[in-house]
């Protein structure tokens, strides 16, 4: 109680009326609804706001949540206990098929972050034998992947050029630490919900992008030709490398005929498995080893033309090289404040990219496999790997669709599937490194170019955007323009600013609906019954501009005269708040008529936006406009509203007063499910009558329609919807209860026996949908004027 004194004795110092509210509402009329239910057995339900206490206990951490959240940070333990021989077969298969992959893509990938090829397999190694701790998908691998490994690359390239005091695996690992520090604190925050805002298209959009980017920068290798710098813009590189065609080399035949093997022995596959459906599983094994096998028949040719030599510079070709055996780099790497503020600039690009390329995949592959990802473990997953990676000599990794893709279709049953892979990678760190120095560049060139392939969005995919939403095919070609004349980063940055200018523009530019009214009878073609089709009849709202796209022969009416319903249809919020109100208003004062024609006696009595007819002139008694008597906000794609949307409504209902005077008309609410917008509506005046506190229901008229359902078990637990109208004295207008049953025909006129009001009889005005919202709304009009007839 002194808590209370204080709060309102503060209150009042600072200007503050507590009691405002209660004032504004009509509590005789609401406590004469609720007596009205009682008389008739049905006991009222009165309406309780949330309060900021409610919600800080809702949300206060507890002991157990803390548990949960630990628990939740290893799914591993969801699973492993469950572990099983035949998890462990597929698993094995699917690991060594990826591991026959990812050996030669790793060093190949290696090459394109500027770094020596050992580094792609140090971060192969260190993505699979981590991920399976936190993983919420079985298909995704973690390592390296092409288009991180081109932006790692164009980053060394610029930080080396202006501090050539860092080596350039220096800065990736600290890059990999930086970025995965981010990435696993958004993890743990449980912040994974931002990566919702980036949509598909523009995730096409940059993997296609990228990989034009990525392919044209092999081609000089394929060919062995020289003098093209691969970091400049790609179509730079695509004119460079024309010019420069008369210099290639014998590295060309190895290229061309790599890519030529690869593409035809996929080629070769897909027919194979659609031919011989029984052996799918078969030829689908053989096409996903060409890799492997190509880069070990190429390597073998090399090792037949390049046998005598020890010094790589000497080859008839370019070839890989020396490749240090085992694991050459441990502990953590050296970052310093000067190495940050050198690829700081990168950074976001650096964080969008790990972060698309990972849950784009796992949530693709997630769907195809009847399971769903948490985006927030995830992040957990890939930050933490890229922050303890480097201490293995890592460098920034993320989820590859290539990869994924085998390891799905081998059959993978559980993340553990990665230990596996990881033991294939450390096999060949320490036994197959000599065999590495014979790999012909051309060919590790064509195989990178044959793996971004598969990144290219297929123009079916593109033609469906189309079909869907032509805009986002146009920010689609833009953002892969955009990565060919400039760089990959600038178009990852124009990837997500424009998807977001193009979802705030969705939203600020918001149309709203007026609904009409029309009358649809559902036909059925069971004939048993009254020996012919049976209708039964129900009203429908639809938009009276049509926009839906129903049939413009159905003849949509307008509810009733001066009685509107409007549909918000991208939320309510800030951003599109007067665009909605510009438009409600611009449409009821189109269609209806000021209340009082001549309110104003003198010329300069009237406001400057209604000068009226001129001088001389009387305004058009015989308008035929109707009055505007109430208004339906249908608030059924509206969850949370804001205060600068609760203050365009305030404002518009005093604008609209004014176009009313000296009548006020009704604001009636629909579909209002969240809790926190109802206080926010009744806290603004919305949800009850607007009449004085010391009104009565003698001289007041309001004649309400409450949703009742049965409270007990009636008919078999069935929940029986009725309409319940209060008997209005003085129109002389009867009590009226009207069934909605579910529980047959035998049924539709019975009502329950014990019935309570499903919404607070303190807010009347807020409705459980259009159709009971536009009965009160008609049935309080059509009283207004039968009181009227009678005064």
């Amino acid at each position: 109680m002194a808590d209370n004194k204080f709060g309102r004795g503060l209150a009042k110092v600072v200007g503050i009326d507590i009691d405002e509210r209660s004032k504004a509402e009509p509590s005789a009329l609401l406590q004469s609804a609720a007596s009205s239910l009682q008389s008739r057995s049905i006991d009222p339900y009165y309406e309780t706001e949330p309060t900021v206490k409610e919600y800080l206990l809702e949300h206060r951490p507890t002991l157990a949540g803390f548990g949960q959240y630990l628990y939740s940070l290893f799914p591993f333990l969801q699973w492993i206990f469950h572990y099983n021989l035949t998890w462990l077969l597929g698993d094995v298969i699917a690991g060594i098929t990826v591991g026959f992959v990812v050996v030669p893509q790793g060093m190949a990938y290696a090459l394109l972050a500027g770094l020596k090829p050992e580094y792609g397999l140090y971060t192969s190694f260190v993505g699979f034998i981590l991920y399976f701790l936190f993983a919420t998908s079985k298909d995704i691998t973690i390592g390296t992947v092409a288009v991180m490994s081109t932006l790692v690359g164009r980053i060394v390239a610029r930080v080396t050029e202006a501090h050539p005091e860092f080596a350039p695996e220096e800065i990736a690992r600290g890059l990999s630490v930086i970025a995965g520090a981010v990435l696993l604190f958004i993890g743990l925050a449980r912040l994974g919900w931002i990566v919702e805002f980036i949509p598909l298209v523009g995730i096409c959009s940059f993997m296609t992008g990228a990989a034009v980017s990525i392919a044209a920068g092999q081609v000089p290798k394929v060919l062995g030709v020289s003098g093209v710098n691969t970091r400049d813009p790609t179509y730079l590189v695509i004119i460079n490398t024309l010019r420069a065609l008369p210099t290639a080399k014998l590295d060309a035949a190895l290229g061309l005929t790599t890519l030529f093997l690869l593409y035809s022995l996929r080629w070769f596959c897909n027919f194979m498995a659609k031919r011989q459906p029984n052996r799918k599983k078969t030829w689908f094994f053989v096409g996903t080893l060409r890799l492997a096998f190509v880069i070990l028949l190429y390597t073998l040719i090399s090792w037949l033309a390049n046998r005598n030599i020890t010094d790589s510079k000497k080859a008839k070709f370019s070839i890989l090289g020396t490749v240090p055996s085992g694991f050459r780099v441990h502990g953590a790497p050296n970052i310093s404040p000067e190495l940050i503020s050198a690829f700081a600039p990168d950074l976001p690009a650096t964080i969008i990219v790990l972060i698309i390329e990972h849950i784009a995949i796992s949530k693709s592959f997630g769907r195809l496999n009847n399971y769903v990802i948490n985006p927030s473990q995830e992040l957990v997953a890939i930050g933490f790997t890229n922050v303890f990676g480097p201490f293995l000599g890592a460098y920034p990794a993320t989820g590859s669709f290539s990869r994924t893709a085998i390891k799905a279709k081998a059959g993978v049953r559980t993340p553990l599937a990665g230990l596996w892979t990881a033991l294939l990678v450390v096999l060949a760190l320490y036994a197959l490194t000599r065999v590495f120095f014979y790999i012909p560049m051309a060919s590790l060139s064509g195989l990178i170019i044959h793996a971004v392939g598969d990144l290219l969005t297929p123009p079916a995919t593109v033609y469906q955007f189309w079909q869907v939403s032509p805009i986002e095919v146009v920010l689609f070609f833009a953002g892969v323009i955009i990565m060919v004349f400039t760089d990959i980063e600038t178009g990852v940055y124009f990837v997500v600013a424009a998807s977001a200018a193009l979802l705030l523009l969705r939203i600020a530019k918001a149309h709203g609906s007026f609904l009409g009214k029309v009358d649809v009878y559902r036909v059925s073609s069971d004939t048993t019954e009254l020996g012919g089709t049976v209708t039964t009849k129900r009203e429908a709202f639809l938009p009276l501009n049509r926009r839906d796209g129903s049939n413009t022969s159905v003849n949509i009416r307008n509810p009733y005269p001066g009685v509107f319903v409007y549909r918000f249809s991208e939320g309510f919020n800030y951003a599109n708040t007067a665009h909605y109100m510009d438009e409600l208003v611009a449409f009821i004062q189109k269609h209806t008529r000021p209340t009082t024609l001549d309110r104003f006696e003198k010329l300069g009595d009237r406001p400057w936006n209604d000068p009226g007819p001129r001088r001389g002139k009387k305004s058009d008694i015989a308008e035929d406009r109707p009055v505007f008597r109430a208004l339906i906000l249908d608030f059924a794609s509206v969850n949370n509203i804001d205060v600068t949307s609760i203050q365009g409504l305030i404002d518009t209902r005093t604008q609209l007063d004014h176009h009313t005077y000296p009548d006020r008309a009704e604001w009636h609410i629909a579909d209002v499910t969240n809790r926190w917008t109802r206080r926010a509506l009744a806290a603004s005046g919305f949800g009850f009558p607007r009449v004085s506190s010391d009104a009565s229901a003698d001289n007041t008229y309001w004649r309400p329609i409450f949703s009742v359902a049965a409270s007990e078990g009636l008919f078999n637990s069935e929940k029986e919807v009725v309409e319940v109208t209060q008997k209005d004295v003085e129109a002389g207008s009867a009590d009226r209860i009207s069934s909605s049953s579910s529980g047959g025909a035998n049924r539709s006129n019975e009502v329950p026996e014990k019935l309570t009001a499903l919404q607070g009889v303190n807010r009347p005005h807020f409705h459980l949908d259009v159709t009971v919202a536009v009965e009160t709304a008609i049935a309080n009009v059509e009283g207004t004027l039968a009181r009227q007839k009678v005064a």
